[in-house]
């Protein structure tokens, strides 16, 4: 017969279950050259760079043979720049000798930008970064070309189901190349980051902005007629030319051309739309550039 006695005793003296290892941080490339892959920063550093002896080899020539090292110290997960030729960058600051990492920081190696996910929950961090990665441009924080087309192929026909207005704003940069071919890259996509980041500024909580192209945005606005519309692209227009820019430390103006159109009749699909508002920012850039034109 069974002593309850005897299962007491042995619950009682019992490790209990094993418990879960503690997880390594990690960091994860969400931009450019070597895009989604990871390195566990366990016991041993972590070398960052273009040498095939790196840990996390990210070969693109912006990024030196030995860039930054990242390592566990007793008060924390720590970086420090090994005199890189384009000196590692922390939340876009220029890193001076080493920093502690925080849970999301942004390292930016070269032309690539690293995520840093602390310990705490880092496989819940590291799929929602995957996820981040497969539907988002890492660089603005706007939807990427990919997912913008599948939502907006889900708004368009709800909008002609109810009868709802729905306009779409296609926003290029204004004469981008030879920013980027003066001052490289790096500046160039500090520039699209601003960009960006003026844009999340201005969208609504319902309208749907991506990232289309290299210097090309596009702007799905839901419940918005084509008059509502090239006043929002006009604020929009007005409030990058007023941003301050300085690629390479030189103060540089820079402007967006807009083109705007409607859903309607000959335009009921995204193609239809998207070619519609595509010739009115062709419009636009013929105009004279930083303007809004309207299908």
């Amino acid at each position: 017969m069974h002593d309850p006695h005897d299962t007491t005793q042995r619950t009682l003296f019992s490790p209990g279950p094993p418990r879960p290892e503690q997880r390594s941080a990690c960091v994860v490339v969400i931009h450019g050259e070597g895009l989604g892959r990871r390195a566990d920063i366990g016991a041993a550093p972590v070398l960052i760079g273009r040498s095939s002896e790196a840990d996390l080899v990210i070969a693109h020539k912006s990024v030196s043979r030995s860039h930054c090292r990242i390592w566990c110290a007793a008060d924390g997960y720590r970086i420090a720049d090994l005199g890189a030729t384009n000196p590692t960058r922390l939340n876009d600051a220029p890193l001076a000798g080493e920093s502690l990492l925080a849970d999301g920081d942004q390292i930016t190696v070269g032309e690539s930008i690293l995520k840093f996910i602390s310990q705490d929950s880092v496989e819940a961090s590291y799929h929602e970064e995957i996820y981040q990665l497969a539907t988002h441009d890492p660089l603005t924080e706007l939807c990427n070309r990919r997912h913008f087309i599948e939502l907006a192929d889900k708004e368009i026909p709800r909008a002609l189901r109810h009868a709802r207005p729905l306009a779409l704003c296609i926003v290029d940069v204004d004469l981008f190349k030879p920013v980027n071919d003066r001052h490289g890259h790096i500046e160039g996509d500090e520039v699209l980051r601003r960009i960006g980041r003026v844009l999340r500024q201005h969208a609504r909580h319902d309208d749907v902005a991506a990232r289309i192209g290299g210097e090309e945005f596009a702007v799905l606005l839901p419940e918005c007629t084509l008059e509502a519309a090239c006043q929002w692209a006009e604020r929009l227009r007005e409030a990058v030319a007023q941003t301050p820019f300085a690629p390479g430390g030189q103060p540089c103006r820079i402007t967006v051309s807009i083109g705007v159109a409607a859903l309607a009749a000959e335009r009921a699909s995204r193609p239809a739309l998207m070619a519609a508002a595509d010739a009115a920012l062709y419009r636009a850039k013929d105009g004279g550039r930083n303007r809004v034109c309207s299908a």
